[in-house]
């Protein structure tokens, strides 16, 4: 009789298991599906033309910025 009663609960025990596996897995597609993962990051893995994305700078002369050191030959 404790051996049929063992068995019982070890199968009611796995049932269990198995439901529980089953929701989760339920809920975890249900997230996959409303996540759009090629919205996250859109620029990656594509090729893109920045050109129309970035304004242009302005012209002008370019900045030409020296150390102190450069102009005295460095430091001896």
């Amino acid at each position: 009789m404790e051996t049929a009663i063992t068995v019982a609960v070890i199968i009611a025990m796995i049932v269990v298991g198995v439901l529980l596996i089953h929701l989760l897995n339920d809920q975890h597609e249900e997230r996959i599906a409303a996540f759009h993962y090629g919205d996250i990051m859109p620029g990656i893995g594509r090729r893109r033309s920045r050109k129309s994305r970035r304004p242009t700078a302005p012209a002008g002369p370019p900045v030409v910025t020296t150390h102190h050191e450069d102009s005295h030959g460095g430091r001896g």
